[in-house]
């Protein structure tokens, strides 16, 4: 099947099918007459792995060694259980971090209903933003990594 079928049967754009294809994850054959790609079953088994990988979170680098393994014929379940067990308190701080956010804002908006809108004027640039309290401003992830150091 041309990259147009595989597309449609599995549900992604041509250009996602063209991108996994230059990534490496997908190997069509040529067509002698045109050289245009030719997609198998394999192929779209591959693409249905693929897509399932990325809903998990892993990005395509892993989705190849994951493949790779596969390939060799070796198990690549192991190091699919390590990636998801590093990665999920990693997923678990972003969204502490991410509802903090939220929090913050849903608390500036709430201050700011009543304050008018100011012109920089040397000394101010957005006075909105000037009014949120210093100890509100969380620090940096680099920060926070120099410090632990």
């Amino acid at each position: 099947m041309k990259v147009s079928e595989l597309a449609r049967i599995t549900g992604v754009t041509a250009e996602t099918v063209r991108h996994y294809t230059r990534e490496g994850l997908l190997a069509p054959d040529r067509d002698p007459d045109n050289g245009y790609h030719l997609y198998g079953d394999r192929d779209r088994e591959r693409l249905d792995f693929i897509q399932r990988a990325r809903t998990l979170g892993f990005s395509l680098a892993e989705i190849r060694d994951i493949l790779s393994h596969a390939d060799q014929g070796d198990s690549p379940c192991p190091m699919v259980r390590d990636l998801l067990a590093e990665r999920l308190p990693q997923i678990r701080r972003r969204i502490a971090e991410l509802e903090a956010l939220a929090a913050r804002m849903e608390d500036a908006m709430q201050s700011w209903q009543h304050l008018p809108d100011g012109v920089p004027d040397g000394h101010s640039l957005c006075r909105l933003i000037e009014s949120v309290p210093t100890a509100s401003v969380p620090q940096s992830a680099t920060a926070r990594q120099r410090e632990s150091s």
